[in-house]
C-alpha cells in the first residue's frame, strides 16, 4: 500500500509546521503529498513551495476545481509544476460542486461529465504540443467564437514543452457514471469516503470505463488512491467521536438539500435514512445532534483506527479490496510516523502512469 498525504486547503491562514510535515512524510517513506482548494487557497502553489524541499515525492493536487481554470491555464500549472519538480506533479482533477461553482466561480455547473471529458481532452492536447490546440466542443470552445469576440482568435501550442506527454491525470468522483468515465480518461481514481465493503461495486465500475473502445488504462496501470483517516490510537471512541462531527458537516452541509453529492456516496452505503435525519439536524442549526445521529458503523466503514495491530489489518483490507494508495491527513509528524510504521515499509514507488 503506497501512503498520500494530505494537506487540504487552508482555513483562516497558512497551516504552521506544513513543510515540517511535508518532509516528514518523505523521510517516512510517503509516496505523494497533496494540496486541495475550495473557494481560499490554491491548490498549486503550496505543492511548488513546499515541495520545493522535496526529492522524491509525487505532489498532486486533489483536487484543483474545473471551474478555478480553463482547461488551457489548468495545463499551464501542471506543466510548470512538473518541470520545477523534475517530472513528479499529478494532476487531481474535480467539478466541486453548484453552490462553489455558480457561487464562486460564476459558470454553469451542469453538464459535469461532459465538461470533464472536453476538460481533460485539452489539457492533454496541451501536454502532448503535437498540434496547436483546437476544440470544437461547446463548454470550453477554442478558438473562441462566441458572443464577444473578435474573431481573430488562433490556435497555439504552449511555448513551453512540457516534460511529459503523460503527466498523470487523476479524477476525482463519486457516482458510478462518473467513476466509469474515470476509469476510460483518466489515469487515477482519487476516491473520496471509499469503503472497502463496496469494493467490487467500484472495481466494476471502474472496469465498465475501461472496456470502452478507446480507454486510456487498463486496470494494471490505474492508480486508485483513496481519502482514509488512519490513526493509530488506544482510545479509537476520542477520535470517531472527533470524526463524526466532520461527517455531520459534510453529509448535513456540503451542497444543498437533495444535490449533496457526498450524502449520495453513504446513501449507495445503505445509510439513507441516517443521512436524511443528519441533514435534517444541521440544517435546523443543531450540530451536536447530526454529529450524534452519524453511525459507528459509518465511520468504520470508511476511516482505519485503532492499534498498530488494527491498523495494519484494515490497510490490508483496503489494498484486498482495490486500493492502491491511501491518502491521509496527519496533524504532526507524530502521527505522520505511526502511519506510516503501522502501513509497513514503502513501496518508493513514483508513479508514471
Amino acid at each position: 500500500m503506497r501512503l498520500g498525504l494530505q494537506l487540504g486547503y487552508w482555513g483562516a491562514g497558512p497551516p504552521t509546521g506544513a513543510a515540517e510535515l511535508v518532509l516528514a512524510a518523505e523521510r517516512a517513506g510517503f509516496d505523494a503529498v497533496f494540496a486541495a482548494e475550495s473557494w481560499g487557497s490554491d491548490a498549486f502553489t503550496p505543492l511548488a513551495w513546499w515541495g520545493s524541499r522535496t526529492e522524491r515525492v509525487l505532489l498532486g493536487t486533489s483536487v484543483a476545481q474545473l471551474s478555478a481554470r480553463t482547461p488551457t491555464s489548468c495545463a499551464m500549472h501542471a506543466l510548470t509544476l512538473d518541470h520545477l519538480s523534475g517530472g513528479r506533479a499529478v494532476l487531481g482533477l474535480g467539478v466541486s460542486g453548484p453552490q462553489v461553482v455558480e457561487g464562486w466561480y460564476g459558470g454553469p455547473f451542469g453538464r459535469p461529465l461532459a465538461r470533464t471529458r472536453e476538460y481533460v481532452s485539452i489539457v492533454r492536447q496541451v501536454l502532448a504540443r503535437e498540434a496547436p490546440v483546437r476544440n470544437d466542443g461547446p463548454h470550453y470552445p477554442l478558438p473562441y467564437t462566441g458572443p464577444g469576440a473578435v474573431g481573430l482568435g488562433k490556435p497555439l501550442r504552449p511555448i513551453t514543452h512540457p516534460l511529459r506527454a503523460d503527466l498523470p491525470i487523476w479524477l476525482g468522483a463519486e457516482g458510478p457514471r462518473n467513476v466509469a468515465m474515470t476509469g476510460e480518461i483518466a489515469d487515477g481514481w482519487l476516491a473520496i469516503y471509499y469503503s472497502p465493503r463496496l469494493g467490487p461495486m467500484y472495481q466494476q465500475w471502474l472496469a465498465d470505463g475501461m472496456a470502452r473502445p478507446g480507454a486510456r488504462r487498463r486496470r494494471a496501470e490505474f492508480t486508485v488512491a483513496a481519502s482514509c483517516s488512519v490513526v493509530v490510537t488506544d482510545d479509537p471512541a476520542a477520535v470517531v467521536a472527533g470524526l463524526k462531527q466532520t461527517m455531520a458537516l459534510y453529509l448535513g452541509g456540503m451542497g444543498a438539500p437533495g444535490q449533496n453529492f457526498h450524502a449520495d456516496v453513504f446513501s449507495r452505503m445503505g445509510y439513507a435514512e441516517a443521512v436524511a435525519e443528519i441533514g435534517a439536524h444541521f440544517q435546523a442549526g443543531r450540530r451536536a445532534e447530526a454529529a450524534a445521529a452519524v453511525p459507528d458503523e459509518l465511520i468504520a466503514d470508511t476511516a482505519i483506527i485503532g492499534t498498530a495491530d488494527q491498523v495494519r489489518a484494515g490497510v490490508a483490507r483496503w489494498e484486498a479490496s482495490g486500493v492502491d494508495m491511501l491518502i491521509v491527513g496527519c496533524p504532526d509528524a507524530e502521527r505522520l510516523t505511526a502511519v506510516a510504521d503501522a502501513v509497513g515499509p514503502a513501496s518508493h514507488h513514483l508513479v508514471s502512469e
